[in-house]
């Protein structure tokens, strides 16, 4: 697994429309503290979690499915336990829920 951490000043938006749009393959993964200064996606065809939060950014590449699912599921854990919630929105499309399945994650869509 790499975990690349840099500093980028803007919004939860520029990732929305831009490198983590559904377009792109990813999923908004919801939490109640979803904020324009906060956000996390994640790409089950690529293994790939993305977090913002007032600047920072977080990428974690997963090198398998395997190391992914564990990922998300500690994400989950981490964000249930504290109050926040979790699930994930694959987009309009049921099709697109079909990979979060595939990695035995399709419980968290919604």
């Amino acid at each position: 697994m790499k975990v690349i951490q840099e500093f980028c000043p803007s919004d939860r938006y520029t990732y929305d429309m831009g490198l983590c749009s559904l377009g792109n393959g990813f999923s908004q993964i919801d939490t109640k503290q979803d904020a324009p200064y906060f956000g996390i996606w994640a790409n089950p065809k690529k293994f790939i979690i993305f977090s913002y939060c007032e600047g920072d950014c977080t990428t974690t590449i997963c090198d398998n499915p395997a190391e992914f699912a564990v990922e998300v599921n500690r994400c989950a854990d981490w964000n249930i336990e504290n109050g926040y919630g979790f699930a994930i929105d694959p987009g309009w499309h049921h099709k697109d829920c079909d990979p979060w399945y595939n990695l035995g994650l399709g419980h968290f869509c919604h």
